[in-house]
């Protein structure tokens, strides 16, 4: 019997190096090496035991590049090789929301490196349908896929075309990743961030405008960017509650808000506000396969790129000594890649 070794969060603010047995694939799943993962924003809670919902013992790691080692019995559509990203969201596929096609908000929905072990470990065995096929773009691109899935979903439920003006409020991952798809899918896109280091990224990497939500002139400075109009979309990735409240007030008359991040609380919206422009408010969770595929596709074709968010690079074996200073308390962070072998 072949051991592995695993990095665990044994309880909130400890992370050690554990022995487990390498897992053998069922009939239906896939033994995969991990390449690449990115590090999220809810590694970075579990780690702070600020994750609700949260049990431990838990191995992170959800962001996911692997290759494929060992096949199940009845897994067929991939080959030992192949290089794949992880799909981590397992749908129980016999609710409503499955059945309606709607597996990402999944009323049982288990989500592997969360509710599940994930890839900070050496070996991952996972269901066969929970992966895609990635050759065709590089490991430490690859690891992103899933929260770029998560920006695509979001650019999806907003219904972006091109021609049209969408403002992007927060500039950290998501964020990023959806000024990124909606700018491909060729709307105009401006994007509002506190942080100037944030908005440096966003003028350098993405070549998109930028505004400063706490300038004085934030409205006129907006409006100048939309030639003197407010956003036709508005698509929230802050999760910070002022900022979710306000933005009624961003959006032109019959303009459409999307929250795709999250805030663990209640929220209030100016009514009156909110009924004179017929707005229309909608929630963003997750992803589906079609928006990892659309991903897939644009990072083939070079329309999306890694360093649209990626900024810090990390080493596998030295992750649990530098994981605290160089993760949770690096203020320059956006968004790391772990490399397993480099």
């Amino acid at each position: 019997m072949t051991n592995m070794r695993t990095l665990v969060v044994t309880e909130p603010r400890h992370m050690v190096w554990q022995q487990r047995v390498k897992p053998t694939p069922g009939a239906h799943d896939v033994l995969i090496k991990p390449l690449t993962a990115g590090i999220c924003g809810t590694d970075i809670h579990a780690w702070a035991g600020n994750q609700p919902f949260f049990s431990y013992p838990r191995v992170l790691g959800h962001e996911l590049c692997g290759e494929v080692v060992t096949l199940g019995a009845e897994a067929q559509g991939f080959r030992v090789g192949q290089r794949v990203a992880l799909i981590p969201y397992v749908a129980c596929q016999r609710c409503d929301a499955c059945l309606s096609g709607k597996t990402n908000c999944c009323e049982n929905i288990s989500v592997i490196g969360v509710h599940e072990d994930g890839g900070f470990c050496e070996f991952l065995c996972v269901p066969e349908s929970n992966l895609l096929a990635v050759d065709d773009v590089a490991p430490e691109a690859a690891a992103l896929i899933e929260p770029f899935a998560i920006s695509a979903h979001a650019v999806r439920r907003a219904a972006v075309i091109a021609d049209e003006q969408v403002l992007v409020v927060g500039a950290g991952p998501i964020g990023l990743g959806v000024a990124a798809i909606a700018a491909a899918a060729g709307a105009q896109v401006v994007v509002a961030d506190t942080s100037a280091q944030r908005r440096e990224h966003v003028t350098q990497q993405l070549r998109l405008a930028t505004v400063d939500p706490l300038a004085h002139d934030f409205d006129a400075a907006l409006r100048a960017e939309f030639g003197g109009r407010l956003a036709a979309k508005v698509i929230d990735a802050t999760g910070n509650p002022a900022a979710m409240n306000g933005a009624v007030k961003l959006i032109r008359h019959g303009g459409t808000i999307v929250f795709v991040g999250l805030h663990k609380g209640d929220l209030v919206i100016p009514d009156t506000e909110f009924h004179k422009k017929e707005t229309t408010l909608m929630g963003s969770r997750n992803a589906t396969r079609e928006d990892f595929d659309k991903v897939r596709e644009l990072m083939a074709n070079g329309q999306l790129r890694a360093d649209m968010m990626l900024n810090r690079h990390y080493d596998f074996s030295g992750l649990a000594d530098c994981f605290e200073t160089e993760v949770i308390n690096n203020r320059a962070l956006i968004k790391g890649v772990i490399h397993f072998t480099r």
